[in-house]
């Protein structure tokens, strides 16, 4: 991978506001390449951001990133728009066929690093395609035994043990292995954002931690005894901390990154300090991969009134953590 390497931005959701969303991105500066549907970006120019100039481009080497142009990869051509803010199984292939060309790009080291727009789980099961969310697909298409995410803003960074499952089943499956990879990546991926050694602090399961054993005792059995097995690896990890106290101890400066058991408990928090300035990036790939941390909004979608500011904290994101492995 050169030095000259773009970022990509995938289009997301087409019936959402991944394009709209994507397209203001660019008027605002941002220098990527996009992958998805140069019909749908074509109309979102033409709508969100009609100074801009679209140029259609077979691969990421033609790129020229100049001021005021959009640069798309057709990866996902669609004979016809789609509906706006409704579930469409086009959409959702759409949108799986523009992320599984940008993750062959970086896998090829053609591009450096993916900026995700938002999919819609729904459309992609219409479609047929059986993911929940992109964490899986790029876990199976990105090459990595393991991934992670972790959701970043100004004030709080969390790593998530277990990701799109139901309660029941994110119990189960918080065992010691998933605690000792999700532990090893937040510490890495501190370091990746500068942070030379990541203070971890890892959550627990049960209210209060589980009160010595008074209300579960998975954080004696398989939490704490990661959590040491960590510590003997040289990762500055501690807990187990309550779940209803830790996230906010991270954020008066006690924690640079906090372990969160299952997807509620890690992304409410982040999410309550507001959608606009969370990132999600994630961990463990062999390619830099960030995304803002919201939905398609198909309640929004088409209004032109869609907040591009998470999109351009991801690609801000991205850039960093590109630029510190030497790939942009």
């Amino acid at each position: 991978m050169t030095q000259k390497s773009p970022l990509a931005i995938t289009m997301g959701d087409a019936s959402g506001i991944g394009p709209e969303i994507t397209v203001k991105c660019i008027a605002a500066g941002a220098r990527a390449v996009v992958y998805g549907s140069a019909r749908v970006m074509q109309d979102a120019v033409a709508r969100y951001a009609p100074a801009l100039a679209l140029r259609v481009i077979a691969t990421p080497d033609e790129a020229e990133l100049a001021t005021g142009t959009l640069e798309v990869i057709d990866a996902a051509p669609m004979a016809a728009l789609p509906p706006v803010g409704e579930i469409s199984a086009a959409s959702g292939q759409a949108a799986y066929d523009s992320i599984l060309a940008a993750i062959e790009a970086a896998k090829a080291g053609r591009i450096a690093g993916i900026v995700t727009a938002p999919i819609h789980k729904e459309a992609l099961s219409r479609a047929g395609i059986g993911y929940p969310g992109h964490t899986e697909m790029l876990a199976d298409h990105g090459g990595a035994a393991r991934v992670a995410m972790m959701l970043a803003n100004d004030d709080i960074r969390t790593v998530l043990v277990t990701i799109h499952m139901s309660l029941r089943h994110a119990i189960e499956a918080a065992d010691f292995g998933a605690q000792m990879a999700a532990i090893r990546l937040a510490h890495e991926g501190g370091q990746a954002l500068g942070i030379a050694k990541p203070r971890v602090a890892v959550a627990g399961l049960n209210p209060h931690a589980g009160e010595g054993g008074l209300f579960g005792d998975e954080e004696i059995t398989i939490i704490r005894p990661a959590i040491e097995a960590a510590r003997a690896e040289g990762i500055d990890a501690s807990g187990p901390w309550p779940g209803d106290t830790v996230f906010m101890q991270a954020r008066k400066g006690a924690f640079d990154v906090v372990v969160a058991q299952y997807h509620d408990q890690g992304l409410i928090p982040v999410k309550y300090l507001g959608l606009e300035k969370g990132v999600n990036i994630t961990l463990g790939l062999p390619f830099v991969r960030t995304s803002p941390d919201h939905g398609t909004a198909f309640d929004i979608a088409g209004r032109g009134i869609a907040d591009p500011e998470s999109l351009v904290t991801a690609m801000d994101y991205a850039a960093r953590l590109a630029a510190a492995r030497g790939t942009s």
